[in-house]
């Protein structure tokens, strides 16, 4: 089981720290670990949460 610190998360998603902090204050990022003041995130938590955020396009519309 790898485990990442939220920098790594961040970093990861190309994303701010702050915007890692955000969402877990928020209760809508990836599901994490938290031991005492340490917060770990295993990256197939990371992966499934990115994975549920998935947004295919619809089909276009042909108006023929």
């Amino acid at each position: 089981m790898e485990l990442l610190d939220e920098k790594q998360v961040a970093k990861l998603l190309r994303m701010s720290l702050a915007s890692v902090r955000r969402w877990r204050q928020r209760k809508t990022g990836p599901t994490y670990i938290k031991a005492g003041a340490c917060v770990r995130y295993r990256r197939e938590d990371v992966e499934a949460w990115l994975r549920g955020r998935e947004v295919k396009p619809e089909a276009a519309f042909d108006a023929r």
